[in-house]
């Protein structure tokens, strides 16, 4: 009952941290150009680059997501492009009121993301998974024997004879 309810929770939390990007990536993906043109404006070398890797980090990045793809690499991927969209895209030192206090809550929403992303890279997707269903359930343990029978022999088998 407890694996379950751990299972539910972990798919949960996936469809949340998915749910943070791929609808703005989604966005991205139909004007590409747009969003290198805002990378321009805002100092970024490459923008044409820069602009197709984050569509292409933000569109499959929560797909592998979602459904529990290289979960490591996903969730490692993710967390150094959420640090890094929150560097670049919230700088709010350069920023002074109003503006400095919104700039910095969108970076300190980036970077508890990636560390969303980082958790989910450590603890892996749960059985509700391509990866759990791939590696299929696991085989019940089997018992250790007792102390007791163990001293008096109840767990030893006799030799065979050797066939010729």
């Amino acid at each position: 009952m407890l694996a379950r309810a751990n299972d539910a929770t972990l798919l949960a939390a996936r469809l949340l941290l998915a749910a943070a990007l791929l609808p703005t990536g989604i966005a991205r993906a139909l004007n590409v150009s747009g969003f290198a043109l805002t990378l321009a404006g805002a100092g970024m070398p490459f923008p044409n680059a820069v602009a197709t890797t984050a569509v292409v980090v933000q569109v499959f990045g929560p797909l592998a997501l979602i459904l529990g793809v290289l979960p490591r690499l996903t969730g490692l991927a993710l967390a150094l492009f959420s640090a890094a969209t929150a560097c670049v895209l919230h700088a709010f030192w350069q920023f002074t009121g109003p503006a400095l206090v919104a700039e910095r809550t969108l970076m300190l929403a980036d970077l508890g993301l990636a560390g969303g992303y980082l958790l989910y890279a450590m603890t892996g997707p749960g059985a509700w998974s391509w990866q759990g269903w791939r590696m299929g359930t696991p085989a019940p343990r089997a018992k250790p024997a007792s102390k007791s029978s163990a001293k008096s022999g109840g767990g030893r088998r006799a030799p065979q004879a050797r066939a010729a």
